[in-house]
């Protein structure tokens, strides 16, 4: 799309900071893999970006074979950590009620500097660039009429899926803060500063 309407220097530019966005993102992403693993196995961290390197290579590989089989882990993946999630949060003995007061008393969020700087991290963590590159990559590893009415049903699916990644992306995150809430400030735990604590 942008060398179909910018100038070179735009398009130059554009890319440029795609590039620097998406490194950040993964470095954040391999990054918090290895701390991930450093407190759940006591690996080390240069042990843990070693076996997340290698995650992508495996990735990569079944990229090469299709890209139906890596939506298939993906998916397997998310279908585990919505079901750790949900367990958690029942075995947490979350107040349900709270939750759904919290997520009822929006018009807080915009008198609430405290609320509105979480939420847009919330909304900074969900709506990720990679995110929306990979469903605009998987909408064209589909094939679709090359006509108007295929396009648009390439649009509607398209759209299907990022919202369905989405809600579920705001599900786990939304988990996330639930369970942080529901085991330390419940007990006590109310000035955890690192993830390590």
């Amino acid at each position: 799309a942008s060398r179909d309407h910018y100038p070179p220097f735009v398009r130059k530019f554009l890319w440029i900071t795609a590039e620097i966005a998406i490194t950040a993102c993964d470095l954040a992403e391999v990054i918090g893999s290895a701390i991930a693993l450093n407190l759940l196995f006591n690996l080390p961290i240069l042990t843990g970006v070693i076996l997340t390197a290698f995650d992508t290579l495996i990735l990569l590989f079944l990229q090469s074979k299709g890209l139906r089989y890596l939506e298939a882990l993906i998916f397997s993946l998310i279908l585990v950590i919505l079901a750790s999630f949900s367990v958690e949060i029942i075995l947490s003995h979350t107040d349900l009620g709270s939750i759904l007061h919290g997520l009822s008393n929006v018009r807080d969020i915009f008198t609430n500097t405290e609320m509105l700087y979480i939420y847009i991290g919330i909304l900074g963590a969900t709506v990720m660039p990679h995110n929306l590159y990979l469903h605009s990559a998987l909408v064209q590893s589909r094939r679709y009429a090359d006509t108007r009415n295929g396009k648009a049903e390439a649009i509607k699916f398209a759209t299907y899926d990022s919202t369905i990644a989405l809600v579920i992306a705001s599900f786990v995150n939304a988990a996330i803060l639930i369970l942080a809430a529901s085991t330390f400030h419940a007990n006590g735990y109310t000035n955890i500063a690192e993830i390590g604590e």
